[in-house]
């Protein structure tokens, strides 16, 4: 069942690529973030006062969210924090590189959640997840050479560098989602609401230094449908992998390779919409991904 709600979890990541794509497109990054968190939030808050002022209905829905100690809010701000800069890099990237480069990149993040899984978690891989993993990190080096094309060169463009780090901390964050939820024992809805709480409190100290304070931004700030749907999409994504992550028999690095299925709707569908270059000769390393997902899968 874990890998079933993987899957289901890609399907929304899948989704929430291309709306935050449409989302930040010509348009200020920070509050663009800013919006998707504080909407998933907003999903999230009717959740947390019904658990405060109607426990037992909640628990019957099974989306309770539970009182937690002190402690245990110090580590989801670290996640908070993690994952803030993470967007951060990431939603500057996407502003300034076709989906078709950016998805892709972020799809080699397996591969450091392969590597921590091994360390941290004692994970063994087989003979075939290793192969799938390379060919995941093989067909990302094959993008690069098709992003040359389209006046992309990954070694002197910062916005890729920016993707890259965006992708490593985004690993780091995932390994860290097990140790939240089969270490701590947090819920789901628990751990999502009080993330989204803090991040949007990280947010609003980083845009009351570089954006409140600034008129010219704030007028360049376009509101549009897709930014309250990164939020809401985000979150139900979220909340089908954290499931998953409550099965004690649940891999991290299987977990974290199904969710990179993603890119057939990323590469496919939002090249399409976005009319972005080479799409042909950009399905020869989605091809390389895909095979490298299913060996991971059915090895």
């Amino acid at each position: 069942m874990w890998m079933y709600l993987g899957l289901l979890s890609a399907v929304f990541l899948g989704l929430h690529n291309l709306c935050k794509k449409h989302a930040v497109q010509g348009n200020e990054v920070f509050p663009v973030l800013l919006g998707t968190i504080s909407s998933g939030f907003l999903l999230l808050l009717p959740f947390y006062l019904g658990s405060q002022y109607n426990p037992d209905y909640m628990k019957s829905l099974g989306f309770y969210i539970e009182s937690i100690p002190l402690q245990k809010h110090g580590f989801i701000f670290i996640k908070s924090g993690i994952m803030a800069a993470s967007w951060v890099l990431a939603y500057q990237a996407l502003k300034h590189l076709p989906i078709t480069i950016v998805t892709p990149i972020r799809s080699a993040g397996p591969f450091f959640t392969f590597i921590g899984a091994i360390f941290i978690y004692q994970e063994r891989p087989n003979p075939y997840q290793w192969i799938g993993f390379f060919l995941i990190i093989g067909s990302v080096i094959l993008y690069s050479k098709i992003g040359k094309k389209e006046g992309i060169v990954f070694t002197r463009n910062k916005w890729i560098f920016a993707i890259i780090t965006a992708t490593f901390l985004g690993a780091s964050s995932g390994l860290y989602d097990k140790f939240l939820i089969q270490t701590l024992t947090l819920n789901p809805q628990t751990l999502q609401f009080w993330f989204c709480f803090y991040t949007v409190a990280i947010l609003l100290v980083i845009l009351s230094i570089n954006w409140f304070p600034y008129a010219e931004k704030r007028q360049a700030f376009k509101f549009r449908w897709s930014i309250p749907a990164v939020g809401v999409l985000l979150q139900t994504a979220d909340y089908f992998y954290f499931k998953a992550l409550q099965d004690p028999e649940a891999l991290i690095m299987l977990l974290s390779a199904i969710k990179r299925s993603q890119i057939i709707i990323a590469v496919v569908i939002g090249g399409l919409i976005f009319r972005e270059q080479n799409k042909r000769k950009k399905l020869v390393p989605l091809a390389g991904i895909l095979i490298g997902v299913f060996l991971i899968l059915y090895s």
